[in-house]
Order: structure tokens, then C-alpha cells, then sequence
């Protein structure tokens, strides 16, 4: 990796020329998004490591990677012969990025990052730790930029609008609802930085960001106006006229900056410092009064409306059918030809262009054979791309974005021969994920109350997973949403969501051995109310996602009796909901693939 230690050493040179003792490299945009376009990847350009979840932090004699425990072994892997030090985020005796930050400065050096690139949170935390040992700060130079050799531009896509009979609300009514929220907090303005709450807002989607159909863009709310920030060359006369009608004005895109140091002294602005950048919360807070807290566009989005819901259960049946004829294929088909994990997750996809309104894939899909099933966040390349085996375990990790909206689905299915350690795992995770999707509770309750549901089965055998059981999905939007989520565990500083009707949420428990295998088994569930009595509204799931889970990899007799009914139960209903859409074939084989156990 003799490639990346020039690209660092470059880096040194251009910290010794502005005394910068630690540079700082996050992984986000201008957004705080979770995944960006190729523009805005200077950590993998530095690293070599090509997760989407990481900080690179470079001194002058060593540099460390940050990375949570989905990348634990893609970084290993990696970061390899590069000379930086993996930091496994959230681990015992593992310094936060700010602590490490305080120890490696000094009175005459200076912490530097990109302050467009780095949240205004994650930013105010590491200039305190340059304060506490008087250490300078350079927010205003892209240092990993002034390196980067061929450094690729940002695309221009096209724009759409989505339409009413997929959205369900138009964009006035959306902006009325916002500036209520405004009026009750007082707020005169409100910024938004995160690209999903702005699409949401405007029912304008795009293509700047790989998988995430959104447009790079600001946008400012106020009593009376609404102004949307971004690269006028790709507007078009169409989009124009469709937002002059619903009162919104357009700007250049960097233009942001400027505007909003120019408020009036005393507005009072609303914006959240984890989801907009340094650079635009500095330019905001000369002038005005920052109120700190959620855009009321992120709880809004999270809640379906009627329409998105019906919507969604078509995706979901769309995508359904696609790997249910994938495992169809698997099944039938497996040692009779030659497999490997990217013509796996090319075969789904081709089912999925079979479907009508498909749009894309809504992630890079994980297809992980044997052990490289082990690293959660696995993407197979032309150079991993492993031949599958009628043996072990086949995990793929899969989603669409269709009009209807946006999928995210887990299966592993076993390939042929398992041990009986292997199916006791899988039952483990089987259960784990019926448990939370047939749970019922009262209003009030969050994912972090749920949690438990979900991990009860691992615990009890000993294993556990280093994610989250769950997240929010997005409508044709990121596949990864707040502020719903299933974890035992909160994020800093982060309040718990209670779980609204509406709202849908992934259900995804799974093990992973290192150098053996991995297991995950993931469905949507949609949050319902239920009963509603003397103990207050009961709440429960829906599940939205149509696949069988693979019963050759299930051992009845590790099931409690409510649990195999709990599987049975959605089998039916997948059978149900699949069986008018297949071949004759494809019915035989489903119905077998979905008995009662």
C-alpha cells in the first residue's frame, strides 16, 4: 500500500506548511450524509479503507482510522501495509477522536479539518479539545483536497418531481406544517442541511449521491419564504416553474453562506449541529440566536402517510418476488452451475428490472459466501468475488428503490450441508427477529425498549451482533433513517424516539464468526396501532417484507411453540401474497419452501 503512505506523506507536507499538528478527515459531504458521491471521498482516498462509516485523523508521525464494529474486519483488511492505526470505535479503552486529538496537540500547533466537510457538532467538540491545551485552529483549508491527484467533479443528474400519487402530501403542505413548528418554538428561520429532509420537503428527487436519490442542496424556511440552494445548471425550466407554484425560490448553491451571515442581529434560527456543517452554523451564529435541536421535517418524514403505506406494500411485494425467485434459483440451481456472490447479487437485481417502476438499488448490495459473511458490511469486488459451494451459508443483504418507495431485505440461505452448530445459530436468529416482529406494547415505548425482544435469544446463547437491530427506511430516499431505531445502546447525547404509527423500522438480528460464516435475518416492520383499552393504546408490527426464510436452516425443536407459530404465520401470509405472481414451477417450490414446521 505504498500508494497511500505517498498520499499521506503529501498530506504532512501540506500540515507543516500551516502548523497543523492533526488534521482531521470525517467521511461526510457538505450534509452530514451517511453515504457521498465520489467527490467528497477524501478519507477513502487517504485510507484505502472504503466503508461508508469512518475518521481518518493524521499527525505528523502516525495516523489512525475510527470505524464502529460493522468494519471491524474490512478495516483490518485494508488498512493493511498502509501504516495507520485502526481505532475500533466503542471498544474498551479505545480514546474518542477528541482525546486523542488533546493528546497529540501542543501549544504552538493547530487542529485542522475542512469546516464545510465536518458537522458542526462532531466540530465543536474537537475545538474544545484544541482549547483545553491552547492549541490553534484552520477550518477554512481542505487540506486532503490540495492533495487529492485527479480528484473527481461533482455530478450533474438529473431532476424529478415525485408525484402526488406516490408522495401523498404536497410541498405547501409540508412547508405549512414546518413553519407551525416554527411559530410554536419561535423560530424565524430554519436551515436545512440534511439532502433526505429537503427532498421530502420539496417531493424533488435526484441522483447526486450513489444509491441515495437526492440533490445537493440547502434549504432555508421562513414565515413567508422558502429559498432552495443549489447548482442552477441543473435545473430545468420544468422544476422551476413546479416550485414557483409552491412559493419557493431558487439560489446558487454556495450562495447559502453568505445569506445567512447576513441575518439580522436577533433572528432566531432554527438548525440541527448534527446535521449541518461548521462552516454554515459559524456563518449563522455572527448574527443570530442558534435554537439546536431536530429539523420537525425528520419526525414527519419517519411517520408514512396513508399513501406512502400503500405504496410501500407494493414495493415490498415487487422486491418480494425478486428474491424469492433468487432463492428459487439458489435452490434449484446451486452446484449445477458456477456461482459466485456478485453474479448472486446481479441475478437479483435482473429480477428486480423485471418489476415495474423500479428506479435503482437503494444500497451496494452485500452478497457474502462462507466467511465473508463474517464482515457485516461486506461488498464482493472482482478481486474477493468468491465461488459459492453447495456447503455453508450465502447472506445477501439486498434493497430497491422503486416509485412505491424503498426496500431493505436480509436472507441467508444455506447452500447445502450444515452443521448442527450452523442451524442453531440460524434458529437463534430466526427467533430473535420473529420475537421483535410479533411484539405488542403500549404507546410510549421506544426501539431502545424493544431492543431486548430481539438480542434474548443471543444473549442466552452467548453470541451477540455489533449493530443496531434496526433503523428507519426512507421513501425512495437513504435506506438508513432516523429517528426511529431499534439499539440497547444510545448514541451520545441522542434522545430515544417512541415508535409512531407509520413509522417503519428494519428487524435485523444476526452472528457473525470470524473466518466461518455470517448469519442475518432482516424485514421492515411497519408500526400499527392495536388495541386500544383501560391500560391506554397498544401498539404492534406489520411486516412488510415477502421472502421465506430459509427452513433448512431451522431446527423446530429450538423453538418455543408461539415461535414456530410466529413463523408460520408469516409464512403463510408469503405464500399468500407471492404464490398469484409466480410460474407454476415457482408455486410448487414456494409452497414446500414455506410448510409449517
Amino acid at each position: 500500500m505504498e500508494i497511500i503512505k505517498e498520499r499521506l506523506t503529501r498530506l504532512r507536507e501540506r500540515m507543516k506548511e500551516h502548523r497543523v499538528g492533526v488534521y482531521v478527515i470525517p467521511s461526510s459531504d457538505c450534509h452530514e450524509s451517511e453515504y457521498v458521491c465520489a467527490h467528497y471521498r477524501a478519507r477513502e482516498y487517504l485510507s484505502g479503507f472504503t466503508g461508508s462509516a469512518g475518521t481518518l485523523v493524521v499527525t505528523m508521525e502516525e495516523a489512525g482510522l475510527w470505524t464502529d464494529g460493522r468494519y471491524f474486519l474490512q478495516a483490518e483488511r485494508q488498512l493493511k501495509g498502509t501504516g495507520i492505526r485502526l481505532f475500533r470505535s466503542g471498544e474498551p479503552e479505545v480514546p474518542k477522536i477528541e482525546e486523542y486529538a488533546e493528546q497529540k496537540l501542543s501549544r504552538d500547533s493547530v487542529l485542522g479539518f475542512d469546516g464545510r466537510t465536518m458537522g458542526a457538532h462532531r466540530a465543536e467538540t474537537l475545538i474544545r479539545a484544541a482549547e483545553k491545551k491552547g492549541a490553534g485552529v484552520l477550518v477554512t483549508e481542505d487540506l486532503a483536497g490540495q492533495v487529492w491527484e485527479n480528484r473527481p467533479e461533482i455530478p450533474d443528474t438529473e431532476l424529478y418531481v415525485l408525484d402526488l400519487c406516490y408522495a401523498g402530501e404536497d410541498t405547501k403542505s409540508r412547508l405549512a406544517r414546518v413553519r407551525a413548528e416554527m411559530e410554536k418554538i419561535k423560530a424565524d428561520v430554519h436551515v436545512l442541511g440534511d439532502l433526505c429532509d429537503i427532498a421530502w420537503l420539496l417531493n424533488i428527487r435526484g441522483g447526486d449521491i450513489p444509491c441515495v436519490p437526492v440533490v445537493l442542496s440547502f434549504l432555508c424556511v421562513t414565515k413567508e419564504d422558502c429559498i432552495w440552494y443549489v447548482r442552477e445548471q441543473i435545473m430545468t425550466e420544468e422544476i422551476r416553474q413546479y416550485l414557483k407554484e409552491r412559493g419557493v425560490l431558487v439560489r446558487d448553491y454556495e450562495a447559502v453562506y453568505k445569506d445567512l451571515s447576513g441575518l439580522a442581529a436577533g433572528r432566531k434560527v432554527l438548525l440541527d449541529k448534527k446535521n449541518v456543517n461548521y462552516r454554515l452554523l459559524t456563518a449563522v451564529s455572527g448574527q443570530a440566536d442558534v435554537i439546536d435541536r431536530r429539523s420537525p421535517a425528520e419526525l414527519m418524514k419517519a411517520v408514512k402517510n396513508d399513501t406512502e403505506i400503500r405504496n410501500l406494500r407494493t414495493a415490498h411485494l415487487k422486491e418480494g418476488i425478486a428474491f424469492t425467485r433468487l432463492m428459487y434459483w439458489l435452490k434449484t440451481g446451486a452446484g449445477k452451475e458456477t456461482l459466485t456472490e456478485r453474479s448472486v447479487a446481479e441475478y437479483l437485481d435482473a429480477r428486480r428490472r423485471e418489476q415495474e417502476h423500479y428506479v435503482g438499488q437503494s444500497f451496494a448490495p452485500i452478497s457474502a459466501y462462507g466467511a465473508n459473511g463474517a464482515i457485516v458490511h461486506y461488498s464482493p469486488t472482482e478481486e474477493s468475488d468468491a465461488k459459492i459451494e453447495p456447503k455453508g451459508f450465502l447472506l445477501v443483504d439486498a434493497g430497491g428503490h422503486y416509485l412505491e418507495g424503498t426496500t431493505d431485505t436480509t436472507r441467508t440461505f444455506a447452500m447445502g450441508e450444515l452443521s448442527l452448530e450452523q442451524k442453531r445459530m440460524f434458529t437463534t436468529v430466526c427467533r430473535g427477529n420473529l420475537n421483535l416482529a410479533y411484539a405488542r406494547f403500549l404507546h410510549g415505548c421506544t426501539g431502545y425498549s424493544l431492543d431486548l425482544l430481539c438480542r434474548e435469544p443471543l444473549w442466552q446463547a452467548g453470541v451477540d451482533y455489533k449493530h443496531g437491530t434496526g433503523h428507519g427506511v426512507g421513501y425512495l430516499l437513504n435506506v438508513h433513517e432516523g429517528p426511529n431505531a431499534f439499539r440497547w445502546k444510545l448514541p451520545e447525547q441522542e434522545q430515544p424516539a417512541v415508535l409512531e404509527e407509520g413509522m417503519v423500522t428494519t428487524d435485523e438480528p444476526g452472528v457473525y464468526l470470524e473466518g466461518q460464516y455470517g448469519i442475518r435475518t432482516e424485514n421492515e416492520l411497519l408500526c400499527v396501532k392495536g388495541e386500544n383499552g383501560a391500560y391506554g393504546q397498544f401498539m404492534e408490527f406489520e411486516i412488510l417484507t415477502l421472502a421465506p426464510i430459509d427452513l433448512d436452516g431451522i431446527l423446530p425443536q429450538e423453538m418455543t411453540g408461539t415461535e414456530k407459530a410466529y413463523l408460520n404465520d408469516y409464512h403463510e401470509k408469503v405464500y399468500r401474497a407471492l404464490a398469484p405472481h409466480l410460474t407454476e414451477a415457482e408455486r410448487e417450490w414456494l409452497r414446500n419452501a414455506t410448510r409449517r414446521i
